[in-house]
């Protein structure tokens, strides 16, 4: 496996591996001794990928989603602001109808995280992203989506404002944290901002679900397209899951606190060791 095999972005790291390498014999990059190594005691058949070819596939697809919603969400955020300053408080009732597809379809990428972590190319915790997706998809399909009159309530612009915050944050850092670079403000935002935003969209959130229920209760969403007649049992659902919102609340902020804890530690490590 030579140069001419590898990518054209991968070339210029690989030939510094070689000129740099110790390992005697013709110049090959060190991990395809690993690969060859492997290659002859495992029982996979079919031909083996470079682990750093692997590596830098996984980083440059995982900094072009990070990228993509940051673009979305940094979109979203500057129209809100934009409008907020051209239109005022007006502004505020047609948030949805201005930016509901680009947050749809920004939350529905947003589940790919999932897969992320199920296959490891993504380091974090199943479970409590889980959690976190849950809550945005079931608020903004089942609820908002599905009720117009909730559309032009006051607590959809604002929790849009906190998912957007949050995630421009988020997605920027891990951005960076891609391609190897940090900066003590980014780091320390990324893991704080959280603390005081978090709740409060898990109250926005549970507004939105009490305000929509009695507009369930009268017109039973849905109720004429499924087998069933849900208009009956579905308020009492949103009501068990209102409850079970800030359970997941509790399960959410204590990993993000111990995450913030271990990521705060190990870069106040590394920027000793620079």
């Amino acid at each position: 496996m030579g140069p001419s095999v590898l990518p054209t972005w991968l070339q210029p790291r690989y030939r510094r591996m070689c000129t740099s390498s110790s390992i005697p014999g013709p110049a090959l990059c060190p991990c395809v001794y690993r690969c060859r190594r492997m290659c002859t005691s495992s029982s996979i058949p079919g031909p083996a990928l470079c682990p750093c070819v692997y590596r830098y596939r996984k980083d440059v697809y995982l900094f072009i989603y990070y990228l993509v919603q940051f673009c979305g969400h940094s979109w979203i955020l500057t129209n809100m602001t934009a409008r907020f300053f051209s239109f005022g408080k007006d502004s505020m009732v047609d948030t949805f109808y201005a930016i509901g597809l680009v947050m749809r379809v920004c939350q529905s990428i947003s589940l790919l995280e999932l897969l992320h972590i199920y296959i490891g190319i993504e380091s974090n915790h199943l479970f409590p992203r889980f959690l976190q997706l849950t809550e945005r998809v079931v608020i903004l399909f089942g609820v908002i989506t599905s009720q117009e009159e909730i559309q032009e309530k006051y607590v959809v612009c604002i929790l849009f404002i906190f998912w957007n915050l949050l995630d421009m944050v988020r997605y920027t850092y891990s951005m960076l944290s891609v391609i190897g670079t940090s900066y003590t403000i980014l780091t320390w935002l990324s893991q704080t901002l959280w603390m005081p935003i978090y709740p409060l969209c898990v109250l926005a959130e549970a507004f939105t679900i009490y305000q929509s229920l009695p507009y369930f209760e009268s017109f039973g969403s849905n109720s004429s397209v499924l087998p069933f007649d849900i208009s009956t049992c579905l308020p009492y659902v949103l009501k068990l899951y209102l409850m079970m919102l800030f359970i997941g609340m509790y399960f959410t902020y204590s990993h993000l606190y111990t995450e913030r804890k271990d990521v705060l530690k190990v870069f106040s490590v590394k920027q000793k060791k620079m």
